[in-house]
């Protein structure tokens, strides 16, 4: 049978650094995972509010279009050209 050693202070020292190494590494990854899923949570916000912006886009296309038909609008001038 073997004879049990006792490490000294210096060994469980650089142990104990070894494990707070892991541990920190560990809170590392999850620090990034919790990142991601804000950075996902707020594409997902941003595309939904995209699409609300496109449909309001739509809406207002269709109704100019009904109005005063097809044509041209120079956003600078204000102006509106028809189309022939």
């Amino acid at each position: 049978m073997s004879k049990e050693v006792k490490f000294d202070e210096e060994v469980i020292k650089q142990i104990q650094e070894i494990q707070k190494s892991y541990i920190n590494i560990q809170n590392s990854f999850g620090q990034v995972k919790m990142a991601i899923l804000r950075l996902e949570q707020q594409e997902l916000d941003l595309e939904d509010k995209l699409k609300e912006i496109q449909e309001k886009e739509t809406k207002f296309l269709d109704g100019i279009t009904k109005k005063y038909g097809e044509g041209t609008l120079n956003p600078e001038t204000g102006v509106f050209t028809p189309d022939k």
